[in-house]
């Protein structure tokens, strides 16, 4: 749509108007399986804390939160996000560090993540397409990122002139953190659980244990009961993780159809993570847990691929058990995921001073 002239002699000026001390944020637009991402290619001031106090990215992640978490309020809320909204700070350059092509921190409605395997899909087609890599390789290029749980690698399609799907990454040490945890949940009784980590921590069980069937049951009866699970497991269950109590925290519950064992056939779930947000696609970290679950029940074996589907919109991941490795006390394993990500726009955000909503409300 064409913009309005403004101003005598049909002069055209750039809209929105702002003034110098209005926040202006410029973003990458993406989803990876239906799941949102909407990528800030830079940010000020998470740049300087980077370089100027040789943060680790988890002291990064304290900075921004504590400094810059307006920032956050205004794009993952509405009214210029929504309930559903994912994004990513890029830190690139000298700030990203360790031989990383660029490091990331992972914004939501209620805060910050330490892993996310969606944004991790679509940053690695970003590093391409926005010249983070200075050297591609066709057919695919190896796309080192640094997240706040530790390095991951993607490895991206490519062509000569842009990336392509699908994307994989490398993860973390993924493992079983529990198995076989019994747990009373208020309003359906005593189930069982594992917690696996791929990042973060999840809590697993099916559906059917809640009365429930991921597949068929109303998105907002699967939200309460797995939301119901993560405070009940948050409350009975002290998480521990190797290298750092930063993250040692469930991050939510994701609840699947039971189909554990090897199978070429996909095995569905949905995952209900921070503040009741859903999970659009079969998620990246999740997947990378479940997949560490599985190995260690000796459900699978390295290298066996598995499809998992996300109940919300259908989208497909797959995950496979590449590596397995030693982490702290724990038998892990490397675990590739697998999925599509997709370019949806581009867009700049003005926050105007005068708005006594510019920070955005999270309504649900």
């Amino acid at each position: 749509m064409a913009m309005a002239a403004a101003g005598g002699g049909g002069a055209r000026r750039r809209l929105p108007p702002h003034s110098p001390s209005d926040l202006l944020v410029q973003t990458v637009e993406m989803h990876t399986g239906g799941e949102p991402l909407r990528i800030i290619p830079r940010l000020e001031g998470a740049e300087e804390a980077a370089v100027s106090g040789g943060l680790s990215l988890l002291s990064l992640r304290r900075e921004v939160a504590a400094t810059q978490d307006h920032v956050r309020r205004a794009l993952m809320h509405e009214p210029r996000g929504h309930a559903g909204m994912y994004g990513a700070v890029v830190v690139a350059g000298r700030a990203a560090a360790g031989g990383a092509h660029l490091a990331a921190l992972f914004l939501h409605g209620a805060g910050y993540s330490t892993m996310c395997g969606h944004a991790v899909l679509a940053l690695g087609r970003f590093a391409l397409d926005y010249g983070l890599v200075a050297a591609p390789s066709r057919p695919e290029t190896a796309v080192h990122l640094r997240c706040p749980c530790g390095p991951v690698t993607t490895f991206v399609p490519w062509d000569g002139h842009r990336s392509g799907n699908p994307v994989r990454f490398h993860s973390v040490p993924a493992f079983a953190a529990a198995t076989d945890l019994a747990i009373d949940v208020p309003g359906h009784g005593k189930v069982v659980v594992d917690i696996g980590y791929g990042g973060t921590f999840y809590a697993f069980l099916s559906a059917e244990q809640l009365g429930l069937d991921v597949c068929s049951s109303k998105t907002r009866d699967l939200v309460r009961a797995a939301s119901a699970v993560t405070e009940v497991v948050k409350k009975q269950f002290k998480l521990h993780h190797p290298e750092s109590e930063d993250l040692a925290f469930l991050y939510g519950t994701i609840l699947t159809d039971g189909k554990d064992a090897f199978s070429e056939e996909p095995t569905t779930n949905i995952c209900v993570f921070a503040d009741e947000q859903v999970d659009r696609s079969p998620t990246g970290s999740g997947v990378t847990a479940r997949i560490a679950l599985q190995y260690h029940k000796g459900l699978i074996q390295l290298n066996q691929t598995r499809t998992f589907r996300s109940s919300t919109t259908g989208s497909l991941f797959t995950g496979k058990a590449v590596k397995a490795t030693k982490f702290g006390d724990y038998n892990a394993v490397v675990v590739e995921v697998s999925g599509e990500a997709f370019y949806t726009g581009t867009a700049t955000f003005t926050v105007e001073e005068e708005d006594p909503l510019k920070y955005g409300f999270f309504f649900k």
